[in-house]
């Protein structure tokens, strides 16, 4: 839970403020309707609060004393604005408040709310900044620490390149096209290209005013270009976006590869990862394990308990199974049936299935039992193995469910 103060007096604006709130249950808003509650309040219990939206103009502070007030305690500030100001604004971003937003609709009470969320997950994001001026490094952090990244400093293309290396979780790279050692634009090249750094969010700057340089920049591999000099909001919205484009494309790679109730591999991604298994495994000519297996009596779970009960189950089975087998290769092939590749014991198996007889999964539901289809041999191709253990899997659920029949390829 994180406590957000709102310095508001507006009825209409703290309604809206009310019912986003009501849909965040993450956040706790507390209202102040005028600068002296504020400090009352800041005064009291500051620390207990992870952010604040701020009215720019109050009636007992109709020149932004709420924001001057906020900043005094040190916390990130969204200031709300019923009117347009350039140059109060970007007074207000050299200051370090968070973001100016203007009182101009849903969306833009939605915006700060987007703003919110990303200062939690930003205090996760490392932005390295490589650039041989100090005082525009030192304007570049000015303008995001109130976004909370953590940021380091480079003041050449050869320590940036260092201290990628040495820091492989960096997510951003602030760049500047002339330095001394690798330019911005050689070490663009060289990230991309030869150290594969497909991952690593790129932002170019320059001063120089010719546009082939941008479209050099990102056609050799940045997601976005500069123009020195620049203001704070547009480096904090290219940063942002850039951002918001790259956890996009996270969510949906993880929406193409697991599944979305197990959190394990779906069919696409366990064919795709064990036929890079099966390839491995036929140069080093070794043996290759799978297995399938099913839940026994499924359908009475879904029938009799429920299909949230039938979700539980399978939930909670996968569960166990990823903590038996660590370092095989996972995967739910559809319904109740799973998928497993890579090293395989039966003492292993039978600890899953005690493990499972007492796993809670539904009120008054029978205990979990699976059974698995097992085979051992060369390999010669994926399906043919898979195929192999169906065989043994369904020979399992013939003699009774509850047991794992084995092969081993002769």
């Amino acid at each position: 839970m994180r406590n957000i103060l709102v310095i508001e007096d507006s009825p209409l604006v703290l309604k809206i403020l009310d019912h986003l709130f009501r849909q965040e249950p993450d956040l706790q808003p507390l209202f102040c309707a005028s600068l002296a509650e504020a400090e009352v309040m800041l005064e009291a219990s500051a620390e207990l609060f992870f952010a604040a939206i701020v009215d720019l103009h109050l009636p007992d502070a109709p020149n932004g004393e709420s924001v001057d007030l906020v900043m005094r305690h040190r916390l990130p500030c969204i200031v709300l604005s019923g009117s347009y100001n350039e140059q109060r604004r970007d007074e207000l971003l050299l200051k370090g408040v968070v973001d100016y937003v203007l009182k101009e609709s849903q969306h833009s009470y939605e915006y700060a709310f987007r703003l919110l969320h990303r200062l939690e997950s930003n205090s996760q994001v490392k932005i390295l900044i490589a650039e041989d001026s100090d005082a525009t490094r030192h304007y570049i952090r000015h303008v995001l620490t109130p976004h909370r990244f953590q940021l380091l400093d480079a003041r050449d293309g050869d320590e940036t390149l260092r201290i990628l290396q040495e820091q492989p979780d960096i997510d951003l790279l602030v760049v500047d096209h002339s330095m001394p050692g690798l330019s911005g634009f050689e070490l663009v090249k060289l990230l991309r290209q030869k150290l594969k750094r497909h991952e690593l969010i790129i932002i170019g700057l320059s001063a120089d005013a010719k546009g082939s340089l941008s479209a050099m920049f990102i056609k050799h591999g940045a997601d976005d270009f500069l123009r020195k000099p620049f203001c704070p909001e547009e480096l904090n919205c290219r940063v942002i976006s850039t951002l918001e484009r790259r956890d996009l494309m996270r969510a949906l790679k993880q929406a193409a590869q697991y599944d979305a109730l197990t959190g394990l591999n779906n069919r696409r991604a366990f064919y795709e990862q064990g036929l890079k298994q099966l390839q491995q495994a036929q140069r080093s000519n070794q043996p290759l394990s799978v297995a399938m297996l099913d839940l026994d009596f499924f359908k009475r779970i879904n029938d009799e308990h429920g299909h949230a009960s039938g979700d539980s189950a399978l939930v909670v089975f996968a569960r166990a199974l990823a903590e038996a087998f660590p370092d095989a290769l996972l995967g739910r092939l559809g319904g109740e049936e799973f998928a497993l590749l890579g090293p395989l014991e039966d003492a292993t198996l039978d600890r899953l299935r005690e493990c499972c007889a007492t796993l809670h999964y539904a009120a008054g539901a029978p205990p979990l039992s699976f059974s698995a289809g097992v085979y051992q041999g060369e390999p010669e191709d994926l399906e043919t193995l898979l195929h192999q253990a169906d065989l043994r899997l369904y020979q399992a659920k013939r003699q009774g469910r509850g047991l794992s029949i084995w092969r081993t390829a002769d």
